[in-house]
């Protein structure tokens, strides 16, 4: 018995100074006692799982093992035999070879099996990524010279000392700074009255208020036929005064203008040394020092800065006066403005009145500017608050922006204050939103590096809410792909400012990644982002981003302390002013029609036939006006009057004679016949003709059958008229026009060209001409 239990010693010696030499000795033990053995085993001794699968077994191991009170003591003996056993088992499992890491993986992701492996194999690392570093801290700005920065609170902080308690200092820094915003509102008003109220014009009164695209003309057949609905022609004018800056106003739509197209340019046609007199003065003098004549649809403020009647810096009033029709329009360029030619007639043309002195008419933009740069510098200086400072130059922007630098369209002074009012008070919501929700409390908080708080965030404001001035340069007017195929250097603009704004954004991920809130942003970006591509695919609608929408999209990414954020979050703060105090809440989705305007519909074009051309001979028709003007001085003179003026008889003409005029005027007169294919469908009502950008005929096809009349339109003109004249079709329904042709033209000597393909039809939105975007 002795020397069985030294051998059972011996044993227990050697296995645990040699584990591997036990394996035989365990592999005879019974299954309950290996399974108890496992369990004494300590987690030093077991090499760690690497896989699920395997922790799995060793709990269902440990639940499947008795305990060991149960068994009275008797496994404790054999404890050692029971390690030997598992510790076998264990150093086979590592001789197997090494579990695949998607194996691995696939208890977490078993709920994700249909994501294919690589993507999950980037997804994990980057998640991990996301959560950022794990000594996050946010980002605060140290003042660069505090001494510098921090010399107007100390001197503020000197000043107030002499206040006896802490109540009667808060009261004091209140009253200095309601103090100074009622200073600068009482400058502002001042300074603003003195350029509203203008002296009167001698024989025409006080000048009234137009915008930069008022005109007397507006495109198309909106006129009416013969112009009838923008009558008068002549004999009639008015004092106007214009607003600064109209020389920047531009058409964003192709304007016809006899075969040319005007379009990203202001609207002048003509110029010094047009007109009858024009082309009938001697060559030897100079057009410049001729009286200016435009044609009746040109901008009226931008050809009076043409004209030098007023300048583009400060606006100024003038009177325009109508001087009929004219013809031969000169193309020339003056003070920063080229006008465009036309080489035939208009029944509607305008000039300037010379020497005309209105006292107090400048406009005072550039005045309210420096005012309101002056009094925002200094409050932002003196002020670390960040609701005092924040709403405080919201305030004062937006009113500056809707009343001085950029104000929407007006005809008076109450109509621009209602409608700044009606848009200021949503705007003050939204910028509560703004800075409480979307991060500018965060970033204005404890900030007391004042000078670089002054030229960093409200530098940038005023950049952003003078946009109208500070990206007037960029060649992109609207965000629509029809804009950016249309205008030159669009495209490589947006390139341009899409690769800052990546070089931006991955900037702002790192500095989000080290505050550890990376994630969170991500999160919400990324609802944005679905949230705009559903907007994209909703049918009938079109995605419109404007100046607020972007600002409002972009704001929650400048969440935080940086200078970079500083100017971040100041730009698009003043692109967020500037957008609705000039344009108001415009929709993110608007209809195909809202973003048309009045460019081209893509409605179906008349398809003319080979006009007929008859040209009056030209020995026949001076015999034929030598004739016609002996008759008409025989019946005294009243015949021919009358056939020019009214073309038909005068009642107390002798009717032979008439008749005798009549038939040698036609000998006078070459004609141009025009006939066309039926329309294609039936939605279509009638025909539109253009002579020479005016509506000269108008003929409904229900009309046809009953009148007798047929599908032509005949067009007369004298023998000597050597001009060219440009002809334009267009289909109607009911009493608007679709697309027009582009222009056909019978030219001076009696040739016919025809019009290239595709549509010249351009509409107006409304008398005040085009939007400036």
């Amino acid at each position: 018995m002795g020397e069985g239990n030294d051998a059972l010693q011996e044993t227990f010696i050697d296995v645990d100074a040699n584990p591997r030499g036990a394996q035989s000795f365990s592999e005879g033990s019974a299954s309950s006692e290996a399974t108890i053995a496992a369990d004494a085993v300590t987690d030093s001794d077991i090499p760690v799982a690497t896989n699920d699968r395997s922790r799995r077994q060793q709990q269902r191991r440990r639940a499947l093992s008795p305990p060991s009170a149960a068994a009275g003591g008797v496994f404790e003996e054999n404890d050692d035999d029971d390690n030997d056993d598992n510790l076998t088992e264990l150093e086979e499992d590592d001789d197997a070879p090494p579990t695949p890491r998607f194996m691995q993986d696939e208890g977490a992701w078993k709920h994700w099996k249909w994501v294919p492996y690589p993507v999950r194999r980037v997804w994990t690392p980057t998640v991990r990524w996301t959560r950022g570093p794990s000594d996050a801290r946010a980002f605060t700005i140290d003042p660069l010279l505090p001494v510098v920065q921090h010399a107007p609170l100390k001197l503020l902080d000197r000043l107030l000392q002499r206040s006896p308690t802490p109540r009667s200092r808060w009261w004091w820094r209140r009253g200095l700074v309601f103090g100074w915003l009622a200073l600068w509102l009482l400058t502002f008003a001042l300074v603003m009255r003195h350029s509203i109220v203008a002296g009167e014009i001698a024989e025409w009164g006080a000048p009234g208020d137009i915008g930069c695209g008022n005109t007397y003309w507006v495109p198309g057949n909106m006129c009416g036929l013969d112009g009838s609905d923008c009558r008068p022609f002549n004999n009639s004018g008015f004092a106007f005064r214009c607003p600064a800056s109209c020389a920047s106003y531009q058409v964003l739509n192709p304007r016809a203008v006899g075969d040319q197209e005007v379009v990203y340019q202001t609207l002048v046609v003509g110029g010094p040394g047009s007109g009858d007199a024009g082309s009938s003065s001697s060559s030897s003098s100079k057009p410049d020092t001729q009286q200016p004549i435009y044609r009746g649809d040109s901008f009226i403020c931008s050809a009076a800065i043409h004209a030098g009647v007023v300048t583009n810096a400060g606006g100024g009033c003038g009177v325009v006066k109508l001087v009929g029709q004219q013809s031969q329009f000169v193309a020339s360029s003056r003070h920063g403005i080229k006008s465009v030619g036309f080489d035939s007639y208009f029944p509607l043309a305008f000039t300037f009145e010379e020497g005309v002195e209105c006292p107090g008419s400048q406009d005072s933009r550039w005045t309210l500017l420096a005012v309101s740069v002056a009094f925002s510098t200094v409050l932002s200086l003196f002020v670390t608050d960040p609701a005092l400072f924040f709403f405080s130059i919201f305030t004062g922007l937006f009113w500056h922006v809707g009343l001085a630098s950029d104000p929407p369209p007006h005809t008076t002074v109450p109509a621009l204050l209602s409608n700044i009012v009606g848009k200021f008070l949503p705007a003050a919501f939204v910028a509560w939103v703004i800075f409480d929700k979307m991060g500018v409390r965060r970033t204005l908080t404890g900030l007391t590096a004042q000078i670089e708080k002054t030229v960093l965030w409200l530098g940038a404001c005023w950049v952003g809410a003078l946009g109208n001035y500070t990206f007037d340069a960029i060649p992109i007017q609207r965000l629509t792909p029809h804009d950016l195929a249309q205008q030159p250097g669009a495209k490589a603009a947006l390139s341009i400012i899409v690769i800052l704004l990546t070089g931006i954004v991955v900037s702002q991920v790192w500095y989000f990644r080290q505050e550890g809130r990376l994630r969170k942003y991500l999160q919400l970006y990324a609802l944005l982002g679905a949230g705009l591509i559903v907007c994209l695919l909703l049918p009938g609608l079109s995605l419109r981003i404007h100046h607020y929408i972007l600002a409002l999209l972009l704001l929650p990414g400048t969440s935080m302390q940086t200078r970079p954020a500083l100017l971040y979050q100041g730009l698009l703060m003043g692109l967020f002013i500037n957008g609705v105090a000039r344009w108001g809440w415009d929709a993110l989705l608007q209809t195909a029609a809202a973003l048309q305007g009045d460019a081209q519909l893509g409605s179906p074009l008349p398809e003319l036939l080979t006009p007929v051309i008859h040209m009056a001979n030209a020995t026949v028709a001076a015999a034929a006006t030598t004739a016609a003007t002996v008759a008409a001085a025989a019946a005294g003179g009243n015949v021919l009057r009358s056939i020019f003026a009214a073309g038909g008889a005068n009642a107390d003409a002798d009717a032979s004679t008439l008749a005798q005029c009549s038939a040698l005027l036609a000998a006078n007169t070459s004609t141009i016949s025009f006939s066309w294919k039926p329309p294609p469908g039936p939605r279509y009502d009638g025909i539109s003709v253009l002579v020479n950008d005016v509506e000269r005929f108008r003929s409904y096809f229900d009309d046809l059958p009953a009148s007798g009349a047929s599908n032509v339109f005949v067009w007369e003109r004298p023998a000597d008229a050597a001009v060219n004249e440009y002809f334009r079709f267009a289909y109607m329904e009911g009493s608007q026009s679709d697309d027009y042709t582009r222009a056909g033209i019978w030219t001076a000597d009696g040739e016919w060209v025809p019009m290239p393909p595709g549509p010249s039809r351009v509409r107006s939105r409304n008398l005040d001409g085009e939007k400036r975007r």
